[in-house]
């Protein structure tokens, strides 16, 4: 009877002691208070200004749904300068010298600066690239050239919101 019992009472302790050694490491929620938190609020502070281009336009509106613009009293206390390098190379050349695979590249340089201060309070890089198979159908390529480049601009909008959001929370400890 003793020898059931103790097998399924290890698993039970495991958790209850790796639940005590993680309460005192200082672990906190990043959206600790959900919309009205510190951190929801700063980044609904952020004013994106116009990006060129229609990767820019990609990113802009990426970067407006992320950061929770629009949200009730928010005012611009940040502003959220980005840069964009849209490259589309040419790999994989074939017997009869046509590409045959092509790799989009999507980089962008971004600073988040105060705007009362006028302090830039981060400078950073962030970027992605997809590959893109070279068909038959001009209308195939073009359209997996797009779609690679609405993808690209996600993964990089995700990528600066979540160095941002670090960045804020950081500043308020």
């Amino acid at each position: 009877m003793m020898r059931r019992a103790l097998p399924s009472l290890v698993p039970a302790l495991a958790v209850g002691v790796l639940s005590l050694s993680l309460a005192g490491c200082g672990l906190q929620p990043v959206y600790a208070g959900g919309t009205s938190g510190y951190v929801a609020r700063e980044l609904a502070a952020i004013d994106v200004p116009a990006i060129p281009g229609r990767e820019g336009w990609l990113v802009r509106n990426a970067l407006g749904d992320r950061l929770g613009r629009g949200a009730e009293g928010s005012t611009s206390q940040y502003r959220l300068d980005v840069v964009l390098d849209d490259d589309l190379e040419g790999l994989g050349l074939l017997t009869d010298d046509t590409i045959g695979r092509q790799r989009r590249i999507l980089r962008a340089r971004y600073q988040l600066v105060d705007v009362t201060s006028d302090t830039i309070l981060l400078d950073a890089t962030a970027g992605s690239d997809a590959g893109i198979d070279v068909v038959g159908s001009e209308f195939a390529t073009i359209a997996a050239e797009q779609t690679a480049l609405e993808n690209l601009a996600l993964e990089v909008a995700d990528q600066i919101v979540m160095r941002v959001t670090r960045t804020l929370r950081d500043r308020q400890q």
